[in-house]
């Protein structure tokens, strides 16, 4: 398999099969990778992983994988030293790896005491590329669910008629889409990207910044001096936490705790 694209170093394209969708709670049960390399062979694997928890039934509904199948697998945690060493000179490919894949294989590294940083390397993700290269406007929405041309886009009623009926033609199109409020909304509710450091922090100049939480706007360094007890929570009780922002957590807290 060659793609006409130079390659200066290999580059990995993985899928994931999980137990659900948290990355903080949820776990691989199945990784497969192609790895591209200049100028030699692909490579292709494909593992299976017993994740140590159950697996929800949405998500056996999804990719055929149930409990009884893993029970004879080996761990992640017992591979991810390999693995690691596989993927670590790799670029990354995948379609939705942003947002699903790259963050769950980031997690499981990090529960195995593994930092896999993905901010030195290339990501390709080819549902990117579709979206941004394919029409996506409600226009094309409109051809794909009502098969009618939307010939008043951008004038707000015929806007807002064409959303209604392609909401509807959808929920009858897929009787899987939860048809109850708090559900639907679930569903739609996506979060960006925030992995590693950035889940919890962004640098601005001198100052390190919450980005979600209680805390969210504030300085690293003002939470440290008016609320340390969530800073200790944090490095107690937040999975998961990314060793960069531990350190930055610790290295706050440290003259606090020298001066005792």
């Amino acid at each position: 398999m060659k793609l006409p694209i130079k390659l200066d170093r290999p580059i990995a394209f993985f899928d994931l099969e999980t137990t659900g969708l948290d990355p903080k709670r949820d776990r691989i049960v199945e990784l497969a990778i192609i790895l591209l390399s200049p100028g030699e062979d692909d490579f292709q694997r494909v593992r299976r992983f017993n994740p140590g928890i159950p697996i929800h039934p949405e998500a056996s509904a999804v990719h055929g994988i149930f409990d009884e199948d893993l029970v004879k697998e080996a761990s992640f945690k017992s591979r991810a030293n390999n693995l690691f060493r596989l993927l670590d000179p790799c670029d990354l490919g995948g379609f939705n790896v942003r947002r699903f894949d790259l963050p769950m294989l980031i997690a499981e590294f990090a529960r195995c005491g593994i930092e896999f940083d993905h901010r030195n390397r290339h990501i390709i993700d080819v549902q990117t590329i579709y979206h941004r290269k394919e029409p996506r406007d409600l226009s094309a929405a409109a051809r794909f669910y009502l098969d009618v041309q939307h010939t008043e886009a951008h004038t707000a009623m015929s806007d807002i008629q064409t959303t209604v009926a392609v909401l509807d033609a959808q929920l009858t199109r897929y009787p899987d889409l939860p048809p109850d409020m708090d559900a639907l909304h679930s569903y739609c509710d996506r979060s960006p990207l925030r992995i590693g450091f950035d889940e919890w922090f962004r640098r601005e100049s001198e100052d390190v910044i919450f980005v979600k939480g209680k805390h969210k706007g504030q300085t690293l360094k003002s939470v440290a001096a008016d609320k340390p007890d969530y800073l200790y929570w944090m490095q107690n009780n937040v999975e998961d936490l990314h060793p960069e922002a531990r350190k930055e957590i610790e290295k706050i807290l440290l003259p606090a705790t020298t001066d005792t």
